[in-house]
Formats: structure tokens, sequence, C-alpha cells
């Protein structure tokens, strides 16, 4: 039996907290941002605002109490990439030595280009203390999955892993059979994860390439967005397919050059989550993208989605950042960046993937 401490009361948190109560044989918290959002989940029974229709059990513990994470042996960070960082510094001070961290978030933080493990061990070690560790933003995984402090401590080597794959938050809600990975640097963590998380309905993989199995997570976001888009205009099913498989090359490509493997872009984290996310109807991505091939305008797409997050918006500027940081190709998210952030018509953009230089498939 653990005690699991859910940071993030959005749809995915929610679903990930049922899923592990569902489980059975553990102590489950779920926090949210506030006090106040924690009394609207506890009175109402269940997450209105976010998941609505899944009763939560009174067993779950529904909390805005940043100090209760410290009750916790495994801490699952459910928070949209662009609150990460100050939500985690709030939580920082009640961390401790013997705990896991968990990062469920599929997303790359916008400025940074930071992977949201290395966003967690970044932000919660101190400026001063990362001087003198030599940490640099840009290091490898390896290097920077561990080592978290409150200001003025030392830093506590604490790991920290990815778990991301074809997930719905909805369909976990209602436990339908799901396949998840979970990656760690340290193989023996993995499987202590998997062992603690896994189900009936939920089955995980482990891996040890936290790079590949994030990237994989956050850049199909930004393909969503262009099948949608391909839907939104009217184009059929060769359009699509052509998107998902160029869309696992430029994935590919780029996690490979950030240090991840082929192998894990080919599996559940990488080509699963992409064709889910590309042809999905519970696709938040894919929804900004037909409403964008609909002539709808982003902000309005954006205050429609009642709170919720679509990661690929703001990942699409930071997977290009990325990218031309390790001189990697990109056409589609390229294209997605004019769209989403200098209001190129969405038509003219596949226009100009279609016009590009015809080349060797590989």
């Amino acid at each position: 039996m653990s005690k699991i401490f859910v940071v993030g009361s959005g749809a995915w948190g929610t679903a990930i907290a049922l899923s592990l109560h569902r489980r059975g044989g553990h102590h489950v918290a779920l926090w949210a941002h506030s006090l106040e959002e924690a009394e609207a989940i506890r009175a109402a029974g269940e997450n209105l605002q976010f998941l609505p229709g899944f009763p939560i059990p009174a067993s779950i513990a529904i909390t805005g109490d940043c100090a209760a994470v410290r009750d916790s042996e495994i801490v699952v960070s459910v928070v949209p990439s662009e609150f990460l960082r100050a939500t985690m510094s709030r939580l920082c001070p009640y961390l401790h030595q013997s705990q896991v961290v968990v990062s469920a978030t599929k997303g790359i933080e916008d400025g940074t280009c930071l992977r949201m493990t290395e966003v967690l061990a970044k932000c919660l070690v101190p400026s001063s203390v990362q001087q003198g560790m030599g940490f640099s933003p840009y290091m490898k995984s390896a290097k920077s999955e561990g080592a978290l402090a409150p200001e003025g401590q030392s830093p506590l080597s604490l790991p920290i892993g990815a778990l991301s794959g074809p997930s719905f938050a909805y369909e976990v809600a209602q436990g339908q059979p799901t396949a998840l990975t979970v990656a760690f640097p340290d193989r023996a963590i993995a499987a202590r994860i998997r062992q603690e998380f896994a189900s009936e309905t939920l089955r995980l993989y482990t891996s040890t390439d936290v790079t590949g199995v994030e990237l994989g997570g956050a850049l199909k976001n930004v393909i969503a967005i262009a099948a949608g888009i391909a839907a939104g205009v009217g184009l059929g099913h060769n359009s699509t397919a052509a998107l998902i498989t160029r869309g696992i090359v430029e994935i590919t490509r780029l996690a490979v050059a950030c240090g991840g493997r082929h192998e894990t872009l080919a599996g559940l984290s990488g080509v699963g989550d992409l064709v889910l996310t590309c042809t999905g109807s519970l696709s938040r991505n894919r929804t900004v993208g037909q409403a964008l091939g609909e002539g709808r305008k982003l902000p309005e797409i954006l205050q429609s989605l009642g709170g919720k997050v679509a990661e690929g918006v703001l990942t699409t500027r930071a997977a290009l950042g990325l990218a031309r940081r390790h001189g990697i190709e990109m056409p589609i998210t390229e294209q997605m960046e004019l769209i989403l952030n200098e209001g190129k018509d969405p038509r003219e953009a596949i226009r100009a993937l279609m016009l590009r230089p015809g080349k060797d498939e590989h």
C-alpha cells in the first residue's frame, strides 16, 4: 500500500486518482490549486468543471493544502505546462527524501523549451545550488532527473520520471482498458511505479528513455492540431494519414536529436499516442485544429474550452525552439506555428506543405 498524491485536479489528474482508487490498496489524495476549488469538488462529490459525471469516492482525499504532500510516497504531477513551475515551487518546501515524482503532463515549457521532468528538476533546485552543481536548462535528462530542494536547503536526490501514452481522461475514468509507458532512468523505479499503478484496466510498460517518452507525448499534440485543421477545411482520410505518418517522422527526428530512442517513438508514447490524439473526437488539440480549419479565431476557441488546456498550442512554439537549437527540420510544426501565432490561413498552410520539394522518404 502506498500514499499517492496527485497534483492537479484537471480531467487527467482526476482520472488518474480514480484509476488508482479503483485499483485498490492505496491512500490517494487529489490536490487542487486552491482551497476553494478543493471544497467545490468535495461538496459536489465530482469534478463538475473538468470531469463531470464521475463520482469521486470519499476515500480520495481532496485538498488544496500544499503541506499535505509531505505525507505521500509517490507524487504525480499533472499540472499544465504553463503552470508547472509556479505550482511545484509552492509544493517544494514539503517534499522529502523518500518520495518519487512522476510527471504525467504532456507538454514543453514555453520560453525555455524544457521537458516537464527538466522543469521539475530545475524549478525545485535553488539557483545558488544550481550554480554549484553546474546545472543548465539544456542538460540531458540523465543529469536533470533528480535533485529537488526548497530554497535554502541542499538538493534532495528524488527520482523523477514520466508517465505517457494513448489515454483520454474520460475513458480512463470510465475504466476502459488503457496501456501507458512509465519511464525512469532507473529501471527498478519504473518497475515499482508499474506495480503500484497497474490494474485490470490500466496496463503499464516500462522504459528508461525519459526523453523519448516525454517528447512523444508532447509533440503529438502539435500534429493533432494539424489533423484537426485538415478535417476542418474538409480534407479526407488520405490527408490525415499523411499528416500522422509524416508527423511521427518529425517527432522521432527531434526526439532522437535530444537523446531519445527510435524504438520509443514506435511505441505507446509515440505512434500510439499520436494516432489516438489525431483521430479521436475527445482530443482537445484536434478540436482546436478543427475549429481553426472551420475559420474560427484562436482566442475564441481557447475560451470555449472552459478552462481546459490544449497543450499543443504552447508546445508548438517550444517545439520549434527546441528544433532550431538542434538543427532539426519540422515542416508541419512550422506551419502550425504560422497558423497559431501569425494568423496564416490554414488552407495556405496545407498548400505550402504539399508544395514542398520532393525527396526520398527515408
